[in-house]
């Protein structure tokens, strides 16, 4: 391309258009204008502009470092819990309470228990029956008003490896037997771990529901009123993240058929397994939607006003009104803009593929990708404000033998977001 058509930086970076739509444009009504919106919750999805600015420094990152083990709760396994092994704890946003994740010597690989203590290391209750496990520990979250903790879990074990079977239906916790007051021979019963005198020792629930596949479960800050917030067998949530006025869940979820296929294409290239699913929004009253039909490795987000939804699929962000009449989404389609971008950053960086054919009849308006070394997906979303909203590309590949991961041409960009001009009166 020559020099006479390049784009400078700066026009190239900051197009500014309006969505592309998935669910259609509002027709605007005649007669006065009202006054235009000034917060975010207020403009519908569809209704909204963006901005496109590259190569932005990181924004902050709310990625805070595994907790330590909390030591009160660390003595109290030691003294009076040998059997059990203590494996995280978190505590809840108002320090008061302690999620306790921990396991047995008999649980499977991928099965925990979880426990809530209070904040000085006394135990309050168990939260999963005998008959349910928790799986994929580190998505276990607190809700951000600590009224609520949401965890995955299901049948324990079950190894997940197969769909269920037709038919089958979600196990209660059973509850405790009657003892036979006729019965001459006396059982064996496994010797207790004697408990502090003055302490008593919480039960595990019952009548909990229990799925074949992973669903997400809540209980309150005490660890009482367990129960599935979702019932959808043969659907695996894998990933959620609360709303920041706690009113709802964001999660990635697939069909088992989908993790298997994928699962088994990964471990046959020698890579590591790296889950895909559809965004969901589900309400605490159990009310669920899909967001999209598109399957997606990165994990969505929420605007800070709790009133959107963000996701990315490869070059696209897709944003959905988490409430309305009715809701709306819209699409911000980001790959020429990233093209542009790309095609400057390798220039900068020394990395500038050769020059096209000169000659050819017609500029070339777009840089041919396979040339860009730093056109990249999106591989991360960061929503900083309610009119900023971050994403991350690059290159990323993981393999079985973490020695030969790749993560390379990290790269920050960000659309700044506003409302659609106001029709202009008649």
């Amino acid at each position: 391309m020559t020099s006479r058509f390049r784009i400078s930086a700066a026009a190239a970076l900051t197009a500014c258009v309006v969505f592309a739509a998935s669910c259609g444009t509002a027709t605007p009504e005649s007669g006065p204008t009202a006054a235009a919106p000034t917060a975010l919750g207020d403009v519908p999805a569809v209704r909204l502009n963006f901005r496109y600015e590259a190569d932005v420094p990181a924004p902050p990152l709310n990625d805070p470092a595994p907790e330590e083990l909390n030591a009160a709760v660390r003595d109290h396994f030691t003294n009076t819990r040998p059997d059990d092994i203590l494996d995280r704890t978190l505590t809840s946003p108002n320090k008061s309470r302690i999620a306790v994740v921990y396991h047995r010597p008999g649980d499977l690989a991928a099965e925990f228990r979880l426990d809530i203590y209070s904040s000085d290391g006394k135990l309050l209750s168990k939260v999963t029956p005998d008959n349910l496990a928790v799986h994929f520990p580190d998505t276990i979250v607190w809700s951000p008003d600590s009224a609520n903790l949401a965890f995955a879990a299901m049948i324990r074990g079950e190894n997940g490896d197969g769909p269920p079977e037709p038919g089958a239906s979600p196990s209660p916790t059973p509850s405790p037997e009657p003892v036979d007051g006729d019965a001459t021979e006396p059982q064996a019963t496994p010797e207790a771990t004697p408990t502090p005198a003055g302490e008593p020792t919480p039960t595990p629930p019952t009548g909990v529901l229990a799925f074949r596949t992973e669903q997400i479960y809540l209980c309150d800050a005490n660890g009482g009123l367990v129960r599935p917030l979702t019932q959808n067998e043969g659907l695996l949530y894998f990933y959620y993240a609360w709303a920041p006025d706690s009113s709802a869940l964001v999660a990635l979820a697939a069909t088992i058929r989908e993790w298997q296929y994928l699962e088994s294409v990964a471990n046959g290239k020698g890579e590591a397994f790296t889950p895909v699913g559809r965004p969901r929004m589900i309400e605490k009253n159990g009310r669920e939607r899909r967001l999209d039909d598109g399957l997606t490795a990165v994990k969505p987000v929420w605007s800070p006003d709790a009133s959107k939804i963000a996701a990315a699929f490869e070059h696209q962000v897709r944003i959905y009104d988490a409430d309305g009449s009715p809701p709306t989404q819209a699409s911000i389609p980001l790959r020429n803009s990233l093209l542009l971008s790309s095609q400057e950053f390798d220039r900068r960086q020394g990395g500038e593929a050769p020059e096209q054919n000169t000659n050819q009849p017609g500029p070339t308006t777009l840089p041919d990708p396979t040339k860009l070394v730093s056109f990249n997906p999106i591989v991360s979303l960061n929503w900083e404000a309610d009119q900023i909203l971050n994403f991350q590309t690059a290159f990323i590949k993981r393999m079985a033998n973490q020695a030969e991961n790749v993560f390379s041409f990290a790269r920050w960009h960000r659309v700044i977001l506003s409302p659609q001009a106001a029709p202009a009166a008649r």
